[in-house]
Parts: C-alpha cells; sequence; structure tokens
C-alpha cells in the first residue's frame, strides 16, 4: 500500500484560497451597495426640506414636512386607495383564473389544449407600446376607461398567461393518485382542486400571488392612459402630479415613494418563503 505526501500549504478541493474569498466577499459588498444605495437615497431625501432636497446634506435638518403635506395637501391617500383596490383584485382573479387554468391543462385532455398553451406563450411576447392601442379601443367600447374593473381586466391580460404557465409546471409535479383518490372519495374535479391539490400548491400560489399584486402595484403605463381626473387616479397616475415641464417636486415625490414601498414590502414578506419553491417547482415541467 503506497502512500501520497500531500504539502501541508496545498490549497483543499472545494476550498476557496484567501484571495478567491477576499474578491468575492468585495464584489457581494459593491453589489449590495449599488442595490441599496438607490433606496437609502431616496429614503433620506424625503426626509430633507424642499431646499436641500438636491444636495448631498443627507441629516441635515431631518423632516418629517414632505410626508405631511403629501397626506394632507394631496390625494395622495385616494390613489393609494385605488391602487389597493385595483392591486387586491387583481391579486385574487390572477390567483384563481391562473390556478385554474393551470391545472386544467396539466390534467385534462381537450381539444384545443396545444393551441391554449401557446396562445398564453405568445401574448408574452408583444411589448405594451403594441397592446396598449387596440386594449384602449376596446376598454372604451365597453365603457370600463376610467373604471378600476377596466384596469383589472388589463392586468389579468397580462399576469394570467405568465401565471398559467408556471402553475400548470407547478401542477405537474403534484402526483395524479391524489387527484384519483380525490375521485374514489366522491368528490368532483372542482372538489378535488380546491379540496386536495390547492393546499398541496401553497408555493406556486404564492409567486402567482406577489406576481400579479406587483404587476398592478407598479404598473405606469396603462394606469396612465386608462384613468383621468384626482379621484380616479392610482398611484401611477398620482405620481406624475409631482413633475411637470418647470420642474419636480422631490420632496413629496420621495415621500410618495417610500409609502409605495411598504405594501410591496409586506406582499413580499409573507410570500418569500414560498418563493424560491414555487419558481424552481414551476420551471421542473412545461
Amino acid at each position: 500500500m503506497t502512500t501520497t505526501n500531500v504539502p501541508a500549504n496545498a490549497p483543499v478541493r472545494g476550498r476557496r484560497t484567501p484571495l478567491a474569498s477576499t474578491a468575492l466577499h468585495l464584489t457581494l459588498l459593491v453589489t449590495s451597495v449599488i442595490a441599496v444605495f438607490p433606496v437609502l437615497w431616496v429614503l433620506l431625501t424625503s426626509l430633507k426640506p424642499a431646499s436641500h432636497a438636491t444636495t448631498t446634506d443627507f441629516v441635515k435638518e431631518t423632516t418629517l414636512e414632505n410626508y405631511t403635506k403629501l397626506l394632507a395637501d394631496t390625494e395622495f391617500l385616494t390613489w393609494f386607495g385605488n391602487s389597493l383596490l385595483v392591486a387586491g383584485l387583481t391579486t385574487v382573479l390572477g390567483v384563481f383564473v391562473a390556478a385554474t387554468t393551470g391545472y386544467a391543462v396539466s390534467r385534462f385532455r381537450f381539444p384545443g389544449k396545444r393551441g391554449l398553451m401557446w396562445t398564453l406563450l405568445i401574448t408574452q411576447m408583444f411589448p405594451v407600446a403594441v397592446l396598449i392601442v387596440p386594449i384602449y379601443n376596446i376598454m372604451s367600447g365597453l365603457g370600463l376607461l376610467n373604471e378600476p374593473a377596466g384596469l383589472v381586466i388589463t392586468y389579468l391580460t397580462i399576469a394570467v398567461p405568465f401565471c398559467a404557465w408556471m402553475m400548470k409546471g407547478f401542477f405537474d409535479t403534484i402526483p395524479r393518485e391524489i387527484d384519483e383518490s380525490g375521485q374514489v372519495d366522491g368528490l368532483t374535479p372542482f372538489g378535488t382542486f380546491w379540496r386536495l391539490i390547492m393546499p398541496l400548491a401553497r408555493p406556486g400560489i404564492a409567486v402567482t400571488a406577489f406576481y400579479s399584486f406587483i404587476t398592478a402595484w407598479g404598473e405606469v403605463a396603462y394606469a396612465s392612459a386608462f384613468m383621468v381626473g384626482d379621484e380616479n387616479l392610482t398611484l401611477a397616475g398620482g405620481l406624475q402630479k409631482f413633475v411637470n415641464q418647470y420642474g419636480a417636486q422631490w420632496g413629496p415625490m420621495t415621500a410618495a415613494s417610500v409609502l409605495i414601498a411598504i405594501p410591496a414590502a409586506i406582499v413580499f414578506l409573507f410570500a418569500q418563503r414560498h418563493l424560491v419553491a414555487g419558481v424552481s417547482a414551476g420551471a421542473v415541467k412545461g
């Protein structure tokens, strides 16, 4: 039996050298600073008076004046409520439609199934600039311009195709024996879906809910084109009131940006433990 003498200072396979470890940590540090800096800049700017809005004096004369003026002197709370209504309805309907569509194409065979899946995929290839005019004409013909329902339907056309594809891949990973056990117990197909499959699909549902909410909460183009009047605007349209040809009101705008981020952060915190599992499971099969 022969032995091989390994030098004491020889690098161990799978272990980084000090130089590589240092380079990795520096890269992560720089990347983190780049990611956090814009958010920190907006937050600190929202706490500065208007006279210092464009200066680098971050902690000089800290004030909440921008927030008080935003809430008291503008229609921000109305815009916030409108956005919350639209995003909430989009999330609930988006989850239900995407989940039922994904389950149907995962479990059943029916004429036009392949065409439906291709349609869902192709609709994702068209940019907003191409779709906004025909959708505007459709909503105008239906009398849904300047109505929350019009925005909800529009956002569903964005969220549902992607989420249905993802949910289909997620349902493909759930054994069909569970469906068969539900049928043996006398459940209808919808009963099987609702009582047995949906509880197992929580990661996929979390991703669908998060994507649907963010789609409606942060969208600008459709909200600006379809909604007019301060009482009907969402946050996307309302923020444009702070910018005109003569300048920008950075204080109220940054304060609004901070408040707008809070609901998105809350939704993310509730959904984060399911996000990785939902995305990875939905990508297993297509």
